[in-house]
C-alpha cells in the first residue's frame, strides 16, 4: 500500500473536520465491492459507480443542516463509460471548493484480473469489442492519472479479501475505532425452535433446571435467585470455563477474517432460565473484551399458562 498526505483545503472557512469523503476508484476486479462493503461496516454511506458530475451535489446534499451523514464513501470506475472521463474536473472542483477528500486506487497485475474474471465469468466494461487482456490495458491507461494523483493506493494481487479489509480498516477507521466485531448474543427456548439467524448455538440443557426448584419455576434467568441456583452448580463452573476459552479461541480469528457482525445463541428447554443466566455471562465475558455486544432474550416474556 502507498500512500500520499490527504489533502484539507487551506481556503476553507467552514469546520468539516467531522466530515470524511473517501472516493474508491481502480481496475475492474481489484477489489472495489469488497472495499466497499468494508466502508459499510466502518459506518460510512456508500453509493457505488456514481456519476463523477454529482459529486458536489452529493456533497451540498450532506452539508445541509440536520444532515447526520458525515461519512461517505462513493465508487467512480469505468463502469460509468463517458461519465467517467468527468472524474478528473470533478475533483478539481472538490480542491477548488476546500472540501477535504480522500482518493483510494485499487489496482493487481493483469494476470491476477484474468485469472479472476475468469473464475467469476463476469465481462470486462471495456471488453466488448476486444479481447479482455485489451480491455485491462485500456482501462489501465484510462485510470493511470488516477494511480498517480491517489492519496492512497493498494494492490491486491497477492491479497486476500480478508487482508484488503484489514487494510481499509486501519487506513480509514477513526481513532479508536477498529471496524472490529459486533456480537449479539441471545436466549432461546428449543421447545419454541432454533434462531434462524444464529452462526453459533449453544445447547444448556444439560445443566439442573430451575425449573423443577417450585419457587424459582415462574422466576426468570434475570431474577437473582435463579441467576445463583444456575451459577452455583458445579457443571455450570465448568461449563463457562470451556466456553469462554473457546470464545477466546474463536473471536480474534474472527477479527482476522474480517467477520463485522456474529450471533451466539444459548439456548435451553423454554428459554426463560439457563439459558438467560448464560447469555448474561456470556455477554460480560465479551464485554470485558472490549468487544460491543447486545443481548436479548426471545423466549423470555412468552405465555405459558396454556402448557
Amino acid at each position: 500500500m502507498t500512500e500520499k498526505r490527504s489533502r484539507a483545503g487551506a481556503s476553507d472557512a467552514v469546520d468539516r473536520s467531522d466530515r470524511d469523503l473517501v472516493i474508491i476508484t481502480g481496475m475492474s476486479g481489484a477489489g472495489r465491492s469488497e472495499a466497499m462493503h468494508t466502508f459499510e461496516d466502518l459506518g460510512y454511506f456508500c453509493i457505488d459507480n456514481l456519476p463523477p458530475a454529482l459529486m458536489q451535489q452529493l456533497v451540498e446534499l450532506t452539508a445541509l443542516p440536520g444532515s447526520r451523514v458525515e461519512r461517505v464513501a462513493v465508487v467512480c470506475d469505468a463502469r460509468g463509460r463517458e461519465f467517467f472521463s468527468e472524474l478528473a474536473s470533478a475533483l478539481d472542483r472538490l480542491e477548488s471548493s476546500g472540501h477535504p477528500f480522500r482518493l483510494l486506487y485499487l489496482t493487481a497485475d493483469d494476470r491476477t484480473l484474468i485469472r479472476r474474471f475468469k473464475e467469476t465469468r463476469r465481462r470486462h466494461p471495456l471488453s466488448d469489442e476486444c479481447s479482455l487482456a485489451e480491455g485491462i490495458r485500456a482501462e489501465r491507461q484510462l485510470l493511470a492519472p488516477f494511480a498517480e494523483r491517489a492519496d492512497v493506493r493498494i494492490d491486491t494481487s497477492d491479497m486476500r479479501p480478508s487482508e484488503l479489509k484489514a487494510m481499509i480498516r486501519e487506513r480509514f477507521a477513526r481513532s479508536g475505532e477498529t471496524g472490529a466485531l459486533t456480537v449479539a448474543v441471545s436466549s432461546f427456548g428449543f421447545k419454541y425452535g432454533l434462531p434462524a439467524d444464529a452462526d453459533i448455538v449453544m445447547d444448556v440443557r444439560f445443566l439442573p433446571n430451575p425449573y423443577y426448584v417450585p419457587k424459582l419455576r415462574s422466576r426468570t434467568g434475570l431474577e437473582r435467585s435463579v441467576r445463583a441456583y444456575v451459577l452455583e452448580q458445579p457443571e455450570t463452573e465448568e461449563f463457562l470455563r470451556l466456553w469462554f476459552a473457546l470464545l477466546d479461541h474463536l473471536v480474534p480469528g474472527f477479527v482476522r477474517e474480517g467477520k463485522t457482525h456474529l450471533h451466539l445463541a444459548l439456548g435451553c428447554t423454554g428459554g426463560m432460565h439457563r439459558s438467560v443466566v448464560l447469555a448474561e455471562q456470556t455477554a460480560e465475558h465479551l464485554r470485558q473484551s472490549g468487544l460491543t455486544v447486545n443481548v436479548t432474550h426471545r423466549d423470555i416474556a412468552k405465555d405459558r399458562s396454556r402448557e
